[in-house]
């Protein structure tokens, strides 16, 4: 699924498009390369191919930062020239100046242009990971979510994505440093092979501090991503939950679960902090201690007349040039287990399989009749507790079915295998003859509209939320849809009517609202199988009768379940199953189940009383 973002034109028709170089694009153009699945391949390599997408822009980086370093490494010479010159008095010196000057002037230019594309790649990278993250999620079946708290998918699509792209920013420029240095050190054997062994007397240690380093940093980084991911799910927790943490009067309780967590977050910070202060200073100061050696023998050289006074001068500016890279060793290795924590985490959810996928050679549902078959359907959640057991029912095209049962019976679990955000364990379900396993997804959820008795709105306008489903709708038909949801009277009496932005999670609107709005949402879709699973509940008996109304001629021209717990909801239906522990066990019409079965009539008074 390639995923395209668009951030439209500037104001007053101006085109935002420009070059890396300046300005905005006008458009994200979304991730060109995925990340490898082979789980043996090291955290970089399977991140490769996406950074290898950008590699136009990143090269040119890479090239221009290592141009920028070249010229650098001139300047020692040039200066030691001028030094050789002053000494002889036998040149100018504002001509060395000038070749100083002009050789920064590009450098400096050379390295601005650098810094811009690699952070254009930086960011672009960032931005890959974090559509191919969401894109995958929307792949991922329900039993997923089930299971994962939501701020942990936060925290890994915004502070993990974020560390990984730091470092892809960070690291490098070290090998562009490192290979400076490189070349650097030619120039230092060029000068003297003796000066530059001494000055390589520490780099052994270094090299041991830093696998040192690398060893005790990233279970500690780790455990900083992992505790700030539980941070971000109580925040989230709590911003969705406030409701229920105000009616218990629970805010100072969930003010001390957020500061213990933050307070763990905190002890990591600190135990990162006292690891670094413990390795930082060795990879920072040792250089200083080949530059001491380099000053101490290089000076007698000098007084032994073994060495002129320019050549220890640029060969002290070569040698700075080379610490460069090990100064900045420390923060990259810091940086590198970071990302290394934060790549793994991210791959844990790259690498989870969705549990619902197409079969091989799946074909669309088309022309459909309406016709809905389930046979011996066994269905039990990732608990392992079995809640339907040889359910079997036959629903005829055009048929309205009531399913009737206690809490628990397996009554919206019979909506949610219908659409197939679970499969069964045990037997099938054919629409049309057509096991739903063999038919798209696409197609099926098309075909099949659901109707959930927890309504969800975005917050974009109400005209989006009805047209949700199919975003080329007209007003009219938009409208046409809320009347038939007896929607339109409340919308129409909104300060901007469809226009109104609602609430986060539609909370700025009753819940016999929302519900109004998410039927439209599916009528409009105008699906030939309908499931409402409770989809009135919250909606007041007389508006409730007027919605009857519309829906009783919308339900002729479909097959339509209807999960219920109110008579006049069962009412719309012109037979009613009764689910008793995930098996059917009795059928027929509301007045005939009234007469036969006890078990009807229990459910029944159990349900709420209808007031008007």
């Amino acid at each position: 699924m390639a995923l395209s973002l668009s951030t439209g034109s500037a104001p007053g028709g101006e085109d935002d498009s420009a070059n890396p170089l300046g300005g905005v694009r006008s458009s994200y153009e979304g991730p060109r390369e995925r990340i490898l699945r082979d789980k043996t391949l090291p955290w970089w390599r399977r991140v490769l191919p996406v950074i290898a997408s950008h590699r136009l822009t990143f090269l040119t980086a890479i090239v221009l930062s290592f141009v920028s370093l070249i010229l650098q490494t001139l300047i020692p010479n040039v200066l030691g020239g001028a030094i050789t010159g002053l000494v002889k008095h036998s040149s100018a010196l504002h001509a060395n100046v000038e070749h100083i000057l002009v050789i920064g002037l590009i450098s400096g230019v050379s390295g601005i242009v650098s810094r811009r594309y690699l952070f254009y790649t930086a960011y672009n990278v960032e931005a890959d990971l974090r559509s191919l993250i969401y894109e995958h999620l929307t792949w991922l079946s329900f039993s997923f979510y089930d299971r994962v708290q939501s701020g942990q998918l936060i925290s890994r699509a915004n502070s993990d994505i974020r560390s990984v792209q730091a470092y892809s920013t960070f690291a490098p420029l070290i090998v562009v440093q490192c290979l400076g240095g490189i070349l650097a050190f030619g120039f230092m054997l060029y000068i003297s092979w003796i000066l530059a062994c001494i000055a390589l007397v520490v780099m052994p240690i270094l090299y041991f501090v830093g696998i040192k380093m690398r060893r005790v940093m990233f279970p500690i980084s780790w455990i900083i991503q992992a505790r700030l991911a539980d941070v971000a799910t109580i925040v989230d927790e709590n911003v969705n939950g406030v409701r229920v943490v105000k009616s218990f009067a629970q805010e100072e309780a969930e003010v001390n679960r957020l500061a213990d967590t933050a307070e763990r977050v905190a002890w990591a910070y600190i135990k990162d902090a006292q690891i670094r202060g413990t390795w930082s200073p060795w990879v920072q100061n040792l250089p200083q201690l080949g530059l001491s050696l380099v000053l101490f023998f290089g000076g007698w050289m000098v007084l032994q007349g073994n060495l002129p006074v320019a050549d220890i001068v640029s060969f002290n500016l070569y040698l700075l040039m080379l610490q460069a890279p090990f100064m900045m060793l420390g923060q990259l290795v810091m940086m590198g287990q970071r990302a290394r924590a934060s790549a793994e985490r991210i791959f844990e959810i790259l690498d989870e399989n969705p549990d619902i996928v197409e079969r091989p050679g799946a074909f669309d549902l088309s022309t459909v009749q309406g016709s809905i078959d389930f046979n011996h359907v066994g269905f039990a959640y990732n608990n392992g507790v079995e809640i339907l057991g040889d359910f079997d029912a036959h629903i005829a095209p055009g048929e309205t079915v009531a399913i009737v049962g206690r809490t628990g019976s397996g009554k919206s679990t019979i909506a949610r295998l219908l659409a197939r955000f679970y499969d069964v364990t045990d037997g099938a379900i054919c629409i049309d003859g057509h096991d739903i396993r063999d038919l798209t997804m696409s197609s099926l959820r098309a075909n099949v509209g659901v109707v959930l008795d927890e309504p969800f709105l975005f917050s974009i306008s109400i005209f989006e939320n009805i047209a949700y489903g199919r975003p080329d709708a007209t007003l009219e038909e938009v409208q046409n849809a809320a009347k038939a949801a007896n929607a339109d009277e409340f919308i129409v009496n909104l300060s901007e009517g469809y226009d109104t932005v609602v609430g986060e999670r539609g909370y700025t609107l009753s819940g016999g609202q929302r519900q109004r709005i998410a039927i439209a949402r599916t009528l409009l879709v105008n699906p030939p199988i309908l499931i409402l699973d409770d989809a009135t509940s919250s909606i007041d008996v007389h508006i409730e009768a007027g919605i009857y109304e519309a829906l009783g001629r919308l339900l002729q021209q479909r097959t339509t379940i209807v999960i219920a717990h109110r008579i006049s909801t069962i009412a719309l239906a012109s037979r009613v199953i009764l689910l008793d522990e995930g098996r059917v066990v009795a059928t027929g019409t509301h007045d005939e189940l009234l007469a036969t079965s006890a078990l009807y009539v229990q459910v029944l008074a159990q349900t709420k009383p209808e007031t008007p």
